[in-house]
């Protein structure tokens, strides 16, 4: 590029962070600007597979990542009585990961280590979101909500799955696809009968229960049920915690434990999961990243890693300018979509019967579930099922990168 040209990216999660990190290093004037007061901590366990964790060593950031790793050891599925039905553990070797990936960090880990890894000049700019994107033939005027104004060459949407963004530059276009399940994340604290594997509990109801590691020495509970429509919208958290004792009454093992720790819990987190599909991922001199384009959902999973794949490919066609050195943003976007969309939609592909068939109503429908774990678990089975479950294409080569000329 033969002038810096400025780029307002919004959202400060992963895909945020990973497209600020890019951006600059092909020479963009970068700007990142975060709804939330303060970059947030903790959140879920997530993973990084195949192309993603291409990206990161590209970034100089895997040793980062893995220092950070939760320490899980592989997935269990148990009985009511917390007995082991089924065990996943970690497989060595790229392209093997299972249930648990070899890279297993906090979401607020990797957050904070993506934004470390951005140039010193890159502002973070914390408690502010867009409220007004005016495009023009050569910018973006963006209002944000402290009524400041900016002129842009091009914006990136880099938030989550009810993106506002969004929803101001395409409209009622994008799609969400409700998938049927509400899942509840908290955490929990610690006790030594916690160990290190993801604990998966299967159950009659519909319901799923989930305890996993942290690095943070505590516990990460999970709660998920079936649910034919969002009924949980507009309750405040005492409200949501009474419907998550209701529904998850008598049941043993640690539910009761996860219920009390809920209650003390300053990081509940309630999500109607569902999926983003959008016609198209781009207008104008806008373009959408992550699970504001594509979100997946755990069920889908493979979310963090398309988000970091998907920030470098986006740069990696903007960089790719003609040969008096401009850059073709409305071709770079649209290069960036058809080579990311095949990879987004075959994660949102679910098998038929998904999220049913792993929540099941009845007990025969539990007895089938465990049965097809322990088919699952079987060696030759495993191997099989790890390339299915790798993430992100490892073997597609990535397109190239050019580096600003000062680098």
């Amino acid at each position: 590029m033969t002038d810096t040209r400025r780029v307002l990216v919004t959202g400060a999660s992963v895909a945020g962070p990973a497209a600020a990190f890019w951006l600059a290093r092909v020479g963009y004037d970068v700007t990142v600007v975060e709804r939330a007061p303060a970059l947030r901590p903790g959140g879920q366990n997530i993973d990084v597979r195949a192309s993603g964790r291409e990206v990161l060593r590209l970034m100089g950031l895997e040793d980062a990542v893995r220092a950070r790793n939760t320490g899980e050891i592989g997935t269990r599925f148990l009985a009511e009585d917390g007995s082991v039905v089924s065990e996943f553990a970690v497989q060595d070797g790229e392209g093997r990961d299972g249930p648990t990936a070899e890279l297993e960090i906090l979401r607020g880990a990797l957050s904070q280590i993506l934004v470390e890894a951005c140039p010193e000049d890159v502002p973070y700019v914390f408690g502010q979101h867009v409220v007004s994107v005016q495009e023009h033939e050569d910018h973006v005027e963006v209002e944000l909500s402290d009524g400041s104004r900016e002129a842009y060459d091009l914006v990136v949407v880099a938030e989550g799955v009810g993106s506002h963004t969004r929803a101001l530059v395409l409209g009622d276009e994008p799609r969400e696809k409700p998938l049927g399940m509400y899942t509840a994340y908290g955490t929990i604290d610690r006790t030594p009968d916690d160990d290190d594997f993801w604990s998966w509990l299967i159950v009659p109801g519909a319901r799923q229960v989930g305890l996993r590691p942290d690095d943070e020495g505590t516990t990460r509970a999970m709660l998920s049920f079936l649910a034919d429509s969002p009924v949980l919208e507009g309750l405040d958290d005492s409200e949501v915690l009474a419907a998550l004792r209701e529904r998850f009454a008598g049941l043993g093992w640690q539910v009761p434990r996860i219920l009390d720790g809920l209650d003390a819990s300053d990081d509940l987190y309630v999500d109607y999961l569902r999926q983003v599909v959008c016609p198209t991922w781009h207008r104008g001199r806008v373009v959408l990243l992550g699970d504001a384009a594509w979100c997946v959902t755990p069920i889908g999973g493979g979310g963090t890693s398309l988000a970091i794949t998907g920030a470098y490919v986006l740069a990696a066609f903007l960089s790719q300018g003609t040969d008096d050195g401009s850059t073709d943003h409305v071709e770079a976007f649209a290069r960036y979509e058809e080579w990311m969309r095949p990879l987004v939609e075959k994660a949102q592909d679910l098998p038929p019967g998904v999220p049913r068939l792993a929540a099941p109503s009845t007990r025969v429908g539990v007895q089938a579930l465990k049965w097809g774990t322990r088919i699952a678990a079987l060696p030759v089975v495993q191997s099989i099922a790890s390339r299915l479950t790798s993430g992100p294409e490892a073997t597609r080569e990535l397109p190239e990168l050019r580096r600003a000329a000062s680098d």
